[in-house]
């Protein structure tokens, strides 16, 4: 007996797959459920956050509707992945709200924030708001930078640990085998292949939509949205060694590394969420979580609002449209980092941690056979 209806039916799944082994060449899914007889329920949630939902193995599926057998592996891990996020979320209860109203719950968040900020600088200084503000420390004449810097801290802060609690307790529940520790060689592989997105190529020929024709473009937008993040990520690191170890404030000039991190990683942030919106709508429904849609759109949506509104601000900085720019960008990257641990994001991480245990596992495997 399983945990959830889902589980149940995932396991019912596998057992079907694993007297088949058919798709075993399309990801690491199939592989890695072929080390497996039975099935607990952390076996399931891991098998869940290792697929990559690219809808191969439904085509390629003699067994799928309108067969008796009715198997479909995306869609059915694609609900048990999204279950997996608010069972192991903490605190728990936040995941079960915002996974029924994810993208509400991000929106009102983030102009919450950007109000308080806005009614923070009106209540100093009403002239502040719409003031042309320029050269270093101009972004600080709305909010000085300690409090700004310990309203986002905390929320940063928060984010971590919530997410810290998360990957323990999913790592806890899909288990490690006796002799299996994670070395450094399944870690470096884990990395590649999360970097390279290896998996999210149908077995080479792309991802599956409606009209049956496979292609690359979800590929190359989660490219665009994972390094326009990181890019942006790494604004902020420099951002922050620019203020506390060379004593310089922002805004900062075009042509600095903060600038210019954070121009390359908003655009990567406009084109990436942007196509993978795009290209959610044209997947056949047959292979997504329908129910759950506004939990994936909401952290998209976010990234999009936080590039929007950052460029924005970049564009429009000596204007006197800086201080209701800022107070909203602001807001919005606020609303971002405390709805990480319970939305779309966890993804990635669960996804990351599935692969170091799958090259763990297949390392192990292959080194049993040559023995």
């Amino acid at each position: 007996m399983h945990g959830t209806r889902i589980l149940q039916e995932a396991d019912r799944l596998m057992t079907v797959c694993n007297s088949c082994r058919y798709c075993e060449g399309l990801c690491a899914v199939f592989p890695a459920m072929e080390m497996r007889r039975a099935f607990s329920d952390g076996d399931l949630n891991y098998l869940a956050n290792l697929c990559h939902s690219c809808g191969a193995c439904y085509t390629d599926c003699q067994f799928s509707p309108p067969h008796e057998f009715n198997v479909n592996v995306p869609k059915t891990l694609a609900i048990a992945r999204a279950e997996s996020y608010a069972a192991y979320a903490w605190p728990r209860a936040f995941a079960a709200a915002f996974a029924r109203n994810g993208l509400v719950i991000s929106l009102v968040a983030a102009l919450s924030v950007a109000a308080f900020i806005f009614g923070f600088a009106a209540y100093n200084d009403r002239a502040v708001l719409y003031g042309i503000h320029t050269g270093p420390g101009a972004f600080y004449r709305l909010m000085p930078h300690n409090a700004m810097a310990l309203l986002f801290g905390a929320a940063f802060l928060y984010a971590i640990v919530a997410l810290i609690m998360g990957v323990r307790a999913f790592w806890r529940d899909i288990g490690e085998p006796v002799g299996m520790t994670t070395d450094a060689k399944s870690l470096f592989q884990a990395i590649r292949d999360a970097g390279e997105l290896r998996y999210l190529d149908g077995g080479g020929v792309g991802c599956f939509n409606e009209d049956d024709q496979p292609t690359d473009r979800r590929k190359l937008y989660h490219h665009f949205t994972f390094y326009g993040f990181a890019l942006c990520f790494a604004a902020t690191c420099v951002g922050t060694l620019y203020h506390y170890l060379l004593a310089r404030e922002a805004p900062y000039a075009w042509w600095d590394l903060p600038v210019v991190l954070g121009t390359l990683g908003g655009i990567g942030l406009l084109i990436g969420p942007i196509g993978l919106l795009s290209e959610k709508w044209k997947r056949d429904p047959v292979l997504v979580d329908e129910r759950r849609m506004g939990m994936d759109i909401a952290f998209t949506v976010m990234l999009l609002l936080t590039s929007i509104t950052g460029l924005g601000l970049l564009l429009w900085r000596d204007t006197s449209a800086m201080g209701p720019l800022l107070a909203l960008h602001l807001g919005v990257v606020f609303a971002l980092f405390v709805t990480m641990p319970y939305g779309k994001f966890v993804h990635g991480i669960y996804r990351f941690v599935a692969l170091v245990r799958y090259a763990r596992e297949r390392h192990v495997t292959m080194n049993g056979a040559m023995e």
